[in-house]
Parts: C-alpha cells; structure tokens; sequence
C-alpha cells in the first residue's frame, strides 16, 4: 500500500515521504480500515509516540495521521461490534502507524459508526478537534449554561467547534485569534472577538472558563483572567502558574466511540459544522503537512472517493 512515512527525527517535515508499506496487520480487537479521508496535527511530528512504540522501542518508518474516515476491510480476532463493509470513523493509536496510508490497523473500540450521509472529509476533521473540544469544555471545564468561556484560537479546528458547542449550552463565548478570524468566529456564535495581535485579552477575572490551544505567554497570562473558582484548560503544555482560587488543567484527548457517535448526530441534523479548508490527495501530503494555516478550516486528505478508488 501506498502511505506517508517518516523516518529521520531531525528531518522534521523534510523527511515525509510517499513510498510503498506492508499491508497492516489486524491485532486482537482491531480492524483494517480502507482511508478514505485523513486529518493530520502538523505538531505531530515532534511527539515521542511518533518515534517510539510504547514499550520505547524505535518503530520508525512511522506513518503519521490520527484521524481516520473509511470502510472497515478486516476484522481481527475477537472484534465485535463492527462489521466488514461499515463506514467508520475516530481516532488511530498515537504510539501505532497512523491514518495518512491507504489503509491502517485501529482498536474497534476508537471508532464509531459513520451515516452515509456525512462524507468522509467532514468526518475526518471531527474526531481529535470535536473530542478535545467536547472534553476541554465539559469533561475538564465542567462548562454551564449563563457562565462566560475564553476560547483561544476560536476559528481553529478545535476553537471553531468549541464556540458551537458553547453556544449550544447557553454560554456566553469570547473567541480570541487574529484579526483576520474575526468573521469566522463571530459567524459560528461567539459574541466577542478579541485580536490577540492587539493585545484585546479582557481585564482580570472577567470568565468562568479558558480553553487555550495556544501556550505560552497566552497560557500564562491566561490564569488572571479567571474569576475565584474559575478553570484554565489547556492542550498546549502542563500550566506552571494556578488560577487564583481556581484550577489550571492540562490534558491529552483520549477517544470516545459514544462521544463521536454524538458529534456525528450533531452534524447530520446542522447543530455542529467542522471546517474543512484544503482537501488534498495523499501525494500531497508532505507538502500540507509544511503548510502553515493561513484561512480558516482544517486541511484533510482525501485517500479515496466514495467507491474506494484512489486519489493520485
């Protein structure tokens, strides 16, 4: 099968290539997913697991890519409740080759059942952005309806739908990003925009809650702005500063079938819309990969079309 590899750490995103790899094997509870669509995080490529198994063994040439959107080929042994032949979609493991291949081994239980009426490319941008969104907001910010979230890098894959989904709980949403992401997260439902560029971040104690993408300067300036009780939830690194009388919690998305089974819900019925932005064959991965972000939406590749035919 064709894939993206990389192999040399130093190379960064100078070393992935496109070259031909063994077909996967289906461990115990896996299934072998035809790629149909997959998302990337561009940091990715800096994470230990990328290098490493989990037993810290070099498993290089790695295949990068943890968001997955297919058809299930193969069922391991003892995988039960998916079937050959099942649109799915989630999360590859992050110490396992991952979803930028034509085909890639998963745990059953990281995915969930995809209605044919979500395409693949929508799906493949939902599952880290939508968990971790969902996770930050609610499993870790423990967010209600009439309190007031920051949320840092508002029309970014996990930032954009985080907006929605505040809204959707009643909350009062301040997004943050620069100037030019100003109608994108006004136009997903957040009733502030402030330009971090012009230094907009609101006075101290103003929030219930901050979700922050970024780290930093941003994280750390990020704990003032908190009131008593108030939370910090970041995905960038470990805080080294609390909240006054609150809590900073840094965490890691981890996967959740009934969780992605509901974002999917969401979208089909309109409540929630991921961006896509760029949709680029798997020949064209390394050079999305360089690519920084200059619109908003995320860039997905497209492995395949609907009839499994692949995309050169």
């Amino acid at each position: 099968m064709r894939a993206i590899t990389v192999r040399d750490r130093e190379a960064g995103v100078g070393g992935l290539t496109l070259t031909d790899m063994p077909y996967p094997h289906a461990a115990e509870n896996d299934v072998i997913v035809r790629v149909h669509a997959a998302g990337f995080t561009p940091g990715e490529l800096d994470w230990p697991a990328t290098w490493t198994d989990r037993a810290g063994r070099d498993r290089t040439p790695s295949i990068p890519g943890h968001e997955v959107s297919g058809v299930v080929v193969e069922l391991g042994y003892g995988t039960t409740g998916l079937t050959v032949g099942q649109r799915v979609f989630g999360l590859t493991d992050w110490a396992r080759n991952g979803s930028l291949a034509e085909y890639t081994a998963v745990e059953a239980r990281n995915l969930a059942p995809l209605a044919a009426d979500i395409d693949h490319t929508v799906a493949a941008a939902l599952p880290i952005s939508g968990l971790t969104a969902w996770q930050g907001l609610f499993d870790h910010g423990h967010l209600t309806t009439g309190q007031t979230v920051l949320i840092h890098g508002a029309a970014g894959g996990v930032g954009s739908l985080a907006v929605q989904l505040a809204r959707e709980v009643g909350a009062r949403v301040i997004g943050t990003g620069r100037a030019g992401d100003r109608d994108v997260a006004l136009g997903l439902g957040a009733h502030t925009f402030l330009d971090l560029d012009a230094d907009e971040l609101p006075h101290a104690g103003e929030v219930d809650l901050v979700l922050d993408v970024i780290g930093g300067d941003i994280l750390a300036r990020s704990t003032e702005l908190v009131r008593p009780g108030g939370t910090v939830v970041t995905i960038a690194a470990p805080p080294t500063v609390q909240p006054k009388g609150g809590r900073a919690v840094f965490f890691v998305v981890e996967p959740d079938r009934v969780r992605l089974a509901d974002l999917a819900q969401r979208v089909r019925t309109g409540r929630l819309n991921p961006i896509v932005g760029a949709v680029r064959p798997l020949s064209e991965a390394t050079s999305a990969f360089a690519r920084r972000r200059r619109t908003p939406g995320r860039t997905i590749i497209q492995v395949a079309d609907d009839q499994g035919t692949p995309q050169s």
